[in-house]
């Protein structure tokens, strides 16, 4: 478990609110404690492990002074939960009722975590909660009293391991306070105007490929997706849509381009250009680590952890998409390997 004292702050924004008025909520709770990370759009950690002395005030007066602060300054009601760790206390803010305050101290994070249910764990999403408890396993008390051999066995390694670690109340998480990007994007520019749908499919492919990459790289996740097209009189149309789970792996991203180009229904359309943007980073810590039953989407994520590893051993194009692939060459940088076939994002790399 990590040292510190953390509030979970969520900021109950307004219908319509302001585009700045997140940050501004922001720069408040920078002005009680420097250890501030966003949780974007609405969301933010505190470190207040140094501000109680600073302020000579105990927990709860911390989290009061953060709500007098927000309420007065911007009418914005905040909601705090305050643990030894990230990971309570993001537990603790969503049994919290609007604008209180819940405080788990460190000799009570036992008793309060315990006879919660699987599903409220951080990272146990639907899929996973439901085969927990085809175990048996229906609370955190469950979980944590089983043995770490049988959990590796049954969910691998990793999961195993981390779904252990939380039962039993430890993140080793701290609060970052550096920003963190708002959208990240990559395109595509073709030679000459396309009009295949199919090259333009395997280009979506490579955009999705290189921005999953480029998250994953920089362990972020992105909650949406936008497409922009540009066509040849270099007029546009865009679609954006936010994702069921924030995510960085290629392939979701991938289906999800596929469907906003879909929802275009080009016919025919003589393309420039294909930009695909993700917006609503947040950290990767913050996803949700869904456990699959899908045997084709677990071979995929483990042959894009090899690519990752790959690429930054040896650099971009190392290992892709057999659609992409050309005999004997690597991609051209910002260029598109335009082949025959049809991309699709249940496609293995070779």
């Amino acid at each position: 478990m990590s040292s510190g004292l953390i509030v979970h702050a969520f900021f109950h924004m307004p219908t319509g609110a302001r585009p700045d008025l997140y940050q501004q909520l922001l720069a408040l709770a920078d002005g009680l404690t420097p250890r501030v990370q966003a949780i974007p759009p609405d969301a933010a950690h505190l470190d207040i492990t140094g501000a109680l002395r600073y302020f000579d005030r105990d927990p709860e007066g911390i989290a009061a002074l953060l709500r007098m602060r927000t309420l007065a300054l911007h009418g914005v009601q905040t909601t705090c939960a305050i643990a030894p760790t990230r990971m309570l206390a993001t537990m603790a803010a969503a049994t919290t009722p609007p604008g209180g305050t819940t405080v788990i101290e460190a000799g009570n994070v036992q008793a309060w975590l315990r006879p919660r249910p699987v599903a409220a764990l951080h990272g146990v999403g639907p899929a996973t909660a439901t085969k927990l408890r085809s175990y048996g396993l229906h609370t955190i008390g469950d979980l944590a009293d089983a043995p770490l051999p049988a959990l590796t066995r049954i969910f691998g390694a990793a999961t195993g391991r981390s779904l252990h670690a939380h039962a039993h109340g430890h993140d080793l998480r701290t609060v970052q306070p550096q920003p963190i990007a708002k959208s990240m994007s990559t395109e595509r520019d073709f030679d000459h105007d396309v009009l295949d749908p199919v090259e333009h499919r395997r280009a979506l492919l490579a955009v999705a490929e290189e921005l999953g990459g480029r998250l994953r790289d920089e362990q972020q996740i992105a909650g949406q997706l936008a497409l922009t097209i540009q066509y040849a009189d270099r007029s546009t149309s865009s679609r954006s849509r936010t994702l069921p789970e924030p995510t960085a792996h290629t392939r979701p991203l991938a289906g999800a381009a596929y469907e906003l180009y879909d929802l275009l229904g080009l016919q025919r359309a003589r393309v420039r250009t294909i930009n695909l943007r993700a917006q609503d980073l947040r950290p990767a810590a913050e996803a949700a680590e869904q456990l699959s039953l899908d045997p084709t989407n677990d071979r995929a994520l483990a042959v894009e952890a090899v690519t990752d590893r790959a690429r930054a051993r040896y650099g971009p194009g190392t290992i892709r998409p057999a659609t992409l692939a050309r005999a004997g060459t690597g991609p051209p940088p910002g260029r598109t390997m335009l082949l025959p076939g049809r991309p699709d994002p249940k496609e293995t790399t070779s």
